[in-house]
């Protein structure tokens, strides 16, 4: 992605910390020449980002061709208006945090493996809730024929990009003219650009 070096991040913890936070993402590929995307949970173990798909979905058939394929992962973002900052020579613009994954996908053929890694997923998600639900009190047969209409696969990272464009260009008066505005908001997300920004030091765009 377009990423100018006040904006870049490349703290691989912090990166990871935004995919934990918010997994779901975006499978991107080429296929007969033509980009796909498929929007997945994805779950982070280590250095690699596992997930499943729909047998019937095509895009896991080119997974065996090698090539590189792309998740993008979306942090907090929010409009940011001008109004917003001491200086009135400016024009509207949008905060946002984004991470991108690039590697080579592997299908994982092995069942016991391939439910593990369902289980595992299942695991995450209901963490924190009262009475965790799992695949034990399921009938027998039901699981294996759910497994069959999905394709598991893995993807061990090989390069990752984090963008996080928090207005790191702008005069630290204008900076806390646009945290003030977003903590007045009522957006959750507006709160959460309010607190990275108040972490990241203005640093010059040149």
């Amino acid at each position: 992605m377009y990423l100018p070096p006040y904006f870049a991040e490349d703290d691989r913890e912090i990166l990871y910390s935004v995919i934990r936070e918010n997994n779901f993402g975006v499978l991107v590929t080429t296929v007969d020449g033509a980009p796909l995307a498929t929007h997945l949970p994805f779950l982070l173990e280590g250095d690699t980002l596992v997930a499943h798909m729909a047998r019937a979905n095509p895009q896991w058939e080119a997974f065996d061709s090698g090539a590189e394929v792309l998740c993008i992962f979306h942090g907090p973002h929010g409009y940011i208006s001008p109004n917003w900052y001491v200086s009135k020579k400016a024009v509207p613009t949008w905060n946002y945090v984004a991470v991108h994954v690039y590697g080579t996908p592997s299908i994982i053929d092995d069942p016991a493996a391939a439910l593990a890694m369902q289980e595992r997923l299942v695991a995450e998600h209901e963490a924190g809730s009262p009475k965790p639900w799992t695949m034990d009190g399921l009938p027998d047969g039901y699981v294996e024929g759910q497994m069959r209409a999905i394709v598991n696969f893995e993807i061990p990272i090989a390069r990752i990009e984090g963008k996080f464009k928090l207005n790191q260009n702008r005069k630290p008066e204008d900076r806390a003219g646009v945290i003030t505005a977003l903590r007045a908001s009522p957006r959750a997300g507006d709160q959460e650009l309010a607190d990275l920004m108040e972490g990241r030091e203005p640093e010059s765009a040149t």
